[in-house]
């Protein structure tokens, strides 16, 4: 969950990478997943579609056991409001989900009244 990531969890990042544009995009979820590499694209094993993930610097180290790297990945899933306005998150936001404006290179971003579904910009 976006609440949960703390920025110390993601000072190595160097860049966000989208994969499609968040300009429409009133929210976008985050996560933290375990992947074998630092840049790369990661593989994407949800539901829904990956928006886009972080990069992350030569200095991020890997886990000692297992050898990945924590990288976010941004994400949503067929329910979410950009696909269903009308549904589950028609107002409110799921946990881990944040506004993508706010988003930047370990800055791990936050909820706003666009994001919760209030009133949007003209």
């Amino acid at each position: 969950m976006s609440s949960l990531i703390e920025e110390d969890e993601i000072r190595h990042e160097v860049a966000l990478v989208w994969l499609e544009s968040v300009d429409e995009l009133d929210y976008v979820r985050q996560s933290l997943d375990r992947l074998p590499t630092r840049r790369g694209k990661p593989a994407y094993h949800r539901d829904g579609r990956m928006i886009g993930y972080a990069r992350l610097g030569p200095r991020a180290r890997p886990s000692r056991s297992s050898g990945t790297f924590r990288r976010r990945v941004f994400w949503l899933l067929p329910h979410d409001r950009d696909t269903d306005p009308d549904g589950l998150y028609a107002t409110g936001t799921p946990a881990e989900a944040v506004d993508p404006r706010t988003l930047a290179p370990g800055v791990k971003g936050r909820k706003t009244e666009r994001s919760k579904g209030g009133i949007t910009p003209a």
